[in-house]
């Protein structure tokens, strides 16, 4: 089976090379053939691994030795088992999908670039180079079974997206986007990077099993610099890796304007790939998380906070996908809720939905901007739902999944998670369920927002004044090409039922040994205590407060956008104040470029004048000139030339000596 688990991140790796080093030769046909082939290798081959890793085949150990040192050793490995299997299905079917979609997206792509571009003379090929590379790159990080593995992976995953964010380089956003994202990222590594080097100096290993194994000698530890618990310390520092790469308050800032990108690549990032990185590592984790209360209620309050206040600022954008970004936001909250409430196979579940309904979303809004000539506004659209019938059906379908309405697979995964939040006994809990509930309803109200602002109501997409590409190209929008519509076809099947595996994925042994919940922490044994099977959850679902809330939302949506459409124009006036806090996402993008690039560019002015120039130029540099200078105008005083000079010196040198050792006698 070594094989068969090196085929898996291998596969994509091989077509990232062939169509990044020879695209060239191979050509456009040749690179989405190569890579997407190599996708679908190695998502075929997951299933087989996830058929095996069900009937109780699991797998840990090392590929090879990289170095040794002292007890030491790092080493490159595998670990296989249902957290990892799970992880390989939903990455590769995913990234598959995205592939496909890419042929048709992409398909013009030279049109974005300037007549003779360097740049986008291949950047077909390169683009699928890139997006091979980024899910090699995803199934290395979720295989790993260390934390120097795990690291490189989470690295290149930061580097790829980079390159993928700002692939349209000609773009002044792109360059600036992919800036940030990458800087933030940044923030959150060191903080990981600070709790990996904890558990290598006190457990002396960085292999998954050796660390667990001395869990609870770990958590009997201080830090000696600051006198922590040990683990608790590991914990919040690895959380806040988590929480740049899963995008979480504060330092979600990167993620909207990651959407400069092109489409598939929200698909791929923000769906199933990197923000889900860091609730499969929290998940991964949880041996360690579960000796510390104060790290889980750490993860719970900043979960909620991301959960509601991102979804408050989902109901005010007008850019199609700054919407579906916002919204991944406070999904990805809810996925850190349940993290803290201990419910990490929760947070999976809710990670495996919401990677096919949000797919689905992304590449929905993806076949509306090919249909409108690459316009996002919103207010620039209405009345597709005639021109644009299958993307119609299938976006509704991601709506109702992601607003979590029964019997979709949003619904399962979400409600789960409030009755988990709502069962967890770890402090900032009940905070935590109230932004839930409150969440609820917001993301019933801006996803069928985009629904009816997009796809009903008045034809707008044939005026002009909001924005770019005001110019549609005379044609009547059309619906796109079968490369667009099957995989949105496809992703739309998991987001309706993959929710009804909730029984087998949550309350049978499936996790046993890849996941640790402490008896402590009882939001699971609840959990399973009222679960009355699929048809029974659904019912009861109809009574229960969230599906109100989501449904007050929908409807709020429905009166808002079709009843009334001239009432949001009339709100916006009349609560100007909020609307405009939420238009500037509670200023946080000001403040970091007030506080952080403000404040860097003062150290490094301080650092330039006080440090370059004074320090290095003036006294370094220039001190060591004058210095040498003077020293040199002392000796050319007695450099005169003179024998009886010099003769004079000797002597009076000679008397020097001898008084000297004449004292040391």
């Amino acid at each position: 089976m070594k094989t068969l688990y090196l085929i898996v991140p291998l596969a994509p790796l091989i077509g990232a090379i062939i169509a990044g080093l020879f695209g060239r030769i191979i050509g456009r046909a040749g690179a989405h053939w190569v890579t997407t082939l190599g996708v679908a290798v190695s998502f075929v081959v997951s299933l087989v691994i996830l058929r095996d890793v069900m009937a109780g085949n699991t797998f840990n150990g090392n590929i090879y030795t990289w170095l040794e040192s002292g007890d030491l050793k790092l080493a490159i490995g595998l670990l296989v088992d249902p957290l990892t299997a799970v992880m390989m299905v939903v990455v590769t079917f995913v990234s598959l999908m995205v592939h496909i979609y890419t042929i048709g997206y992409m398909a013009h792509d030279e049109d974005n670039w300037p007549a003779g571009s360097r740049a986008g003379a291949n950047s077909y090929q390169r683009f699928f180079s890139y997006i091979s590379l980024f899910t090699f790159s995803m199934l290395m990080l979720v295989m790993s079974n260390n934390f120097l593995q795990l690291f490189f992976a989470w690295e290149a995953v930061g580097l790829v997206s980079y390159l993928l964010i700002g692939f349209w380089s000609n773009r002044e956003t792109a360059i600036h986007a992919n800036l940030k994202a990458f800087l933030v990222n940044r923030v959150g590594d060191f903080g990981f990077l600070l709790g990996i080097g904890l558990i290598a100096a006190y457990a002396g290993s960085l292999d998954y099993a050796t660390v667990f194994a001395k869990a609870q000698e770990l958590a009997g530890m201080t830090e000696a610099a600051t006198g922590w618990p040990l683990v608790t310390a590991i914990c919040i520092l690895l959380f806040i890796g988590a929480m740049g790469k899963s995008a979480q308050f504060p330092l979600h800032v990167w993620l909207p304007d990651s959407m400069e990108g092109p489409t598939p690549i929200s698909a791929l990032i923000h769906a199933a790939t990197m923000v889900t990185a860091g609730i499969f590592m929290v998940s991964r984790m949880s041996p360690l998380f579960e000796l510390s209360d104060t790290a889980l209620s750490l993860v719970i309050v900043v979960g909620a906070i991301t959960t509601l206040f991102m979804a408050l600022i989902a109901i005010v954008q007008t850019d199609i996908k700054r919407v579906v970004a916002y919204s991944t936001l406070s999904q990805l909250g809810y996925m850190t809720m349940a993290l803290g409430a201990s419910a990490y196979s929760v947070a999976i579940f809710h990670l495996m939905t919401h990677a096919f309904f949000k797919a689905v979303l992304f590449l929905g809004a993806g076949s509306v901007i090919i249909a409108l000539h690459h316009q996002q506004d919103m207010r620039r659209m209405g009345g597709l739902r005639k021109y644009l019938p299958i993307t119609y059906a299938t976006v509704l379908i991601g709506a109702i999944a992601n607003a979590g309405l029964p019997p979709f697979a949003g619904f399962f995964s979400k409600d789960s998670i409030i009755m988990a939040v709502q069962a967890a006994q770890v402090p900032g809990a009940t905070f935590a369920y109230l932004c839930a509930l409150a969440a609820v309803f917001v993301g019933g109200l801006y996803s069928f927002r985009l629904v009816f602002f997009a796809f009903h109501g008045k034809e707008r997409f044939r005026e002009t004044g909001h924005g770019h590409h005001d110019d549609h190209g005379g044609h009547e929008p059309h619906e796109s090409p079968r490369v667009v519509t099957v995989p949105l076809i496809l992703l739309s099947i998991p987001a309706i039922g993959s929710g009804w595996l909730i029984g087998s994925f949550l309350f049978g042994d499936f996790f046993a040994g890849a996941i640790h919940v402490d008896p402590a922490h009882p939001a699971m044994a609840q959990l399973q205590a009222i679960y009355t099977g699929v048809f029974g959850m659904i019912a009861h679902g109809f009574v229960t407060l969230p599906f109100w809330l989501a449904l007050a939302g929908a409807a709020t949506a429905w009166f808002l956008y079709i009843k009334r459409p001239d009432l949001p124009a009339v709100i916006r006036r009349k609560m100007a104040l909020p609307v405009r806090i939420l238009e500037n996402k509670y200023g946080l993008d000001q403040f970091n470029e007030w506080f952080f690039a403000g404040g860097a560019r003062l150290v490094g002015r301080g650092l330039w004048q006080g440090g370059d120039q004074a320090v290095i130029d003036g006294v370094a540099v220039n001190g060591s000139a004058r210095l040498v200078g003077w020293f040199a105008g002392v000796v050319r005083l007695i450099q005169s030339g003179h024998i009886y000079q010099y003769a004079f010196s000797m002597i009076i040198g000679l008397f020097v000596l001898l008084a000297l050792w004449m004292n040391r006698a």
